[in-house]
């Protein structure tokens, strides 16, 4: 059998948030530009990033993007970026304001679920997601279970 390759959501995402929907209840998303320097944007042009630990806060009026893991770009070896550093997020003001109710008002928290490029330049989806319990994450199991066995009793039955 094949190896499996990794499963991305879109054909232009760079890293995908999958278990994001697992741990949390996705409300509300957001398209967000991303300040990077040069050796970020070829690491992320090869591929490479990890934003499953990450998470966007905001401080100061600005929105920052933290523990999203871009490595290091090889051929750059004196100029290179840390690899865990936080990032600004370019967004506008009102949205901003709107966020910073959300998350003091109702608990809820900003989590990165896709990083891309559209055009030239790199993207962030932020998602506002409130936290499952875990009867919310069996629930949510048990479901996607039912809906595979529907679908195999539907290809059995085409034979």
């Amino acid at each position: 059998m094949a190896k499996a390759k990794k499963r991305k959501t879109e054909a232009g995402d760079v890293a995908s948030n999958r278990q994001a929907s697992h741990r949390f209840h996705l409300l509300d998303r957001l398209e967000c530009g991303i300040v990077l320097v040069g050796t970020e944007v070829k690491s992320l042009r090869s591929g490479k990033a990890q934003i499953k630990d990450g998470y966007a806060a905001i401080h100061e009026g600005e929105l920052w993007l933290h523990n999203v893991h871009i490595p290091p770009y090889e051929p750059a070896s004196r100029n290179n970026h840390e690899p865990e550093r936080d990032r600004k997020l370019l967004v506008h003001r009102r949205e901003i304001e709107r966020l910073t109710g959300k998350t003091r008002e109702k608990g809820l928290t900003l989590v990165p679920t896709r990083l891309y490029f559209k055009g030239p330049h790199a993207k962030v989806e932020i998602a506002l997601a409130e936290g499952k319990n875990l009867y919310d994450k069996r629930q949510s199991l048990k479901a996607k279970e039912q809906g595979r066995e529907m679908q195999r009793a539907v290809r059995e039955a085409r034979r």
